[in-house]
């Protein structure tokens, strides 16, 4: 299984960005800097930052400059603590660290603490905030704050384990003078205090010869009051000597926590742009993937696995890593992540890995278009479902390759209609196989040749390159697929599902010629999810027998549908099995009087493969219901 964490490991050629973005904080040379990465959830801007993080440590240049870089992720302090104070304190713990070896930096660094503890006070609001504008405590937690500041390190002492000792003459002028700390009976003015802050925060860094990189991460995570919080926060350490900021989040979640911060207020919609924009410098977005970057992706992605599970050596899988991405980066050129490329990788003896790019060319292009849109996060969960589903089949003595069960959740994931109206089929047929995917397997590699109707009642496009993946389909028992897809939705099977009046009825279906009231009676003695069974099972009986020239043909789909009107999609999806060249005009009359069967007749008739009498007949019906 592949985690949802980030990683160092470059799969998708993100590497020539965070160069960039790191050589842009090193020519900054100490000056201010504000990156911010933008990207939708689960493109991998947290691996950015850890590639970029990476290349920051070995660009230390010892005695001029060290980069410290610090980790902050508001959203694991939601609801706990203010990811305002959780920053400035996760900072002046750092400095702290950094400064423990040089008895004066750490005194320095003590003092920037203080600051931090008094504008961590100031942010509690109310008696808090109160008892330091004013230096007289003001109700119980006022009167709590003076008491205990020494124990936030506030007040006129120092801390008891400051650098050197109440006699020292430097400590004795420390303390004699203002140092804008709270004092007894002395009002604090928050904005000295900020500005103070800044100032002993920028001396200690400089002294420090330090260079701190603050990495805010996972802020589109957060509810919109913690986002503020944090970039509220930002403020006060922003633009500092010797400090950068690089600011991972999703641009379009960032507006809306300010709309929301707002709301009321009747600032224009000009502010959701303008606040991010004062905060960041340099906006840097993740490269969007195309097919080529998903099925890069996608090959590493199986290479790994088959590497985890002894069908790749650990050689070639080394290759691929450091091939792969070189031929994104000269992609421009046209040259292409190909299969020809990715078996050659793999080893053409290798017959596993040979399937699995196989597997990874074909994926590619439908995870770019449908709705995963080639996103990192959700290609792995897709991965992850395929090869969880292998993990329960062996327990289950059910034989499936990967490639298999990836083609049958990639029309779960990406065509919920078609992937519904195939499992319908393959429920209420005898031995799970399809007729319709045979058939629709046997065109679709033909862009002149329409599909059967039961193709084209979603995307088209998506159905006709799916049925092109291997392995096919059309002559397959799909029972097992669906059985292992219940994690999706309930699957029945057999013929042990069906009442004994459900059966009676099925029979009664396969050898009706025409309506009468004992079909009728038999319909109506069952429910509907047994009606539909029934009328399933008795077109798959009728199947050899059936000329697609008489009504008769189509009765057993015709009647069920009058009384459980419900059972008409069903129905539709069995005659869409119909071969349009076969079907002739006696069939058209009847069958056009039912609603749902209009849409494919309408189809069949735009269909140069249909009879011409039959087409006139659809014409004919046409005008009749109209």
């Amino acid at each position: 299984m592949w985690s949802d964490n980030e990683t160092t490991v470059d799969y998708l050629n993100f590497g020539v960005v965070a160069d960039a973005c790191a050589k842009l904080l090193q020519q900054a040379k100490g000056t201010p800097i504000s990156v911010g990465i933008s990207g939708g959830w689960g493109v991998g801007k947290t691996s950015l930052v850890r590639m970029i993080e990476m290349r920051l440590k070995n660009a230390d240049t010892p005695g001029k400059n060290t980069y410290v870089v610090v980790t902050f992720n508001p959203w694991l302090y939601q609801d706990f603590e203010g990811a305002r104070s959780a920053l400035l304190q996760l900072v002046g713990d750092e400095v702290l660290r950094l400064a423990a070896a040089d008895e004066t930096l750490l005194k320095k660094a003590r003092k920037v603490l203080k600051r931090i503890n008094l504008l961590r006070l100031a942010q509690l609001g109310g008696d808090a905030a109160a008892t330091l504008y004013t230096g007289v405590p003001v109700g119980s937690i006022g009167a709590a704050i003076m008491k205990v500041g020494g124990f936030f390190e506030l007040g006129d002492k120092d801390n008891a384990d400051d650098v050197g000792s109440a006699n020292d003459d430097e400590d004795k002028a420390d303390k004699e003078k203002s140092d804008g700390l709270l004092k007894s009976a002395e009002p604090v003015s928050l904005p000295s205090e900020i500005q103070a802050f800044r100032d002993a925060l920028e001396e200690l860094l400089e002294e420090l010869k330090v260079t701190l990189v603050v990495f805010v991460d996972d802020l589109d995570r957060c509810l919109p009051k913690t986002a503020i919080s944090t970039l509220e926060s930002i403020r006060l350490l922003l633009f500092l000597k010797r400090s950068a900021f690089v600011i991972a989040a999703d641009n379009e979640f960032i507006k809306g926590s300010v709309r929301v911060h707002f709301d009321g207020t009747g600032i224009s919609g000009e502010i959701e742009t303008n606040y991010f924009d004062k905060l960041i410098q340099v906006p840097l977005h993740v490269p969007r993937l195309g097919t080529n970057e998903a099925k890069a992706y996608l090959a590493l992605l199986l290479m790994e696995r088959a590497h985890a599970d002894g069908i790749f050596d650990e050689q070639k899988f080394d290759t691929a890593k450091k091939a792969i991405p070189e031929r994104l980066q000269t992609s421009w050129r046209g040259d292409a992540v190909s299969t020809e490329f990715l078996q050659a990788l793999a080893g053409l003896d290798n017959a596993p890995m040979v399937a699995l790019m196989e597997l990874a060319e074909g994926l590619a292009p439908l995870l770019t278009t449908s709705s995963v849109k080639a996103n990192p996060r959700l290609m792995k969960r897709f991965l992850n479902t395929v090869y969880l589903r292998s993990a329960l089949a062996e327990p289950q003595g059910i034989k499936l390759d990967i490639p298999a069960l990836a083609k049958w959740h990639l029309v779960e994931r990406c065509n919920e209609p078609l992937a519904n109206a195939l499992a319908a089929l393959v429920t209420s047929g005898a031995d799970g196989r399809v007729p319709a995917l045979h058939a629709a397997e046997a065109v679709a590699k033909d862009p002149a040749q329409p599909l059967p109707e039961l193709f084209k009642s979603s995307d088209e496009s998506f159905a006709r390159e799916w049925l092109q993946l291997k392995p096919d389909f059309g002559e397959v028992d799909l029972r097992p697929l669906l059985h292992l897809s219940r994690d999706t939705a309930t699957r029945e099977f057999g013929a042990d599902n069906m009442t004994a009046e459900g059966r009676k009825l099925r029979d009664a279906l396969a050898v009706a010629t025409d309506s009468n009231v004992p079909l009728t009676d038999a319909i109506k003695a069952v429910d509907a999810i047994q009606a539909g069974m029934a009328m399933s099972r008795a077109w798959q009986i009728r199947s050899g027998k059936r000329t697609w020239r008489m009504a008769e043909d189509v009765v057993s789909l015709i009647e069920p549908c009058k009384v459980y009107p419900e059972l008409g999609a069903q129905a539709a999806a069995h005659l869409s099995e119909a071969p349009v060249s076969g079907v002739r005009a006696g069939i058209i009359p009847r069958l056009y009087e039912q609603g749902w069967a209009r849409p494919i007749l309408d189809g069949w008739d735009e269909n140069s493969l249909l009879d011409g009498a039959a087409k006139r007949a659809i014409q004919v019906a046409r005008k009749k219901v109209k």
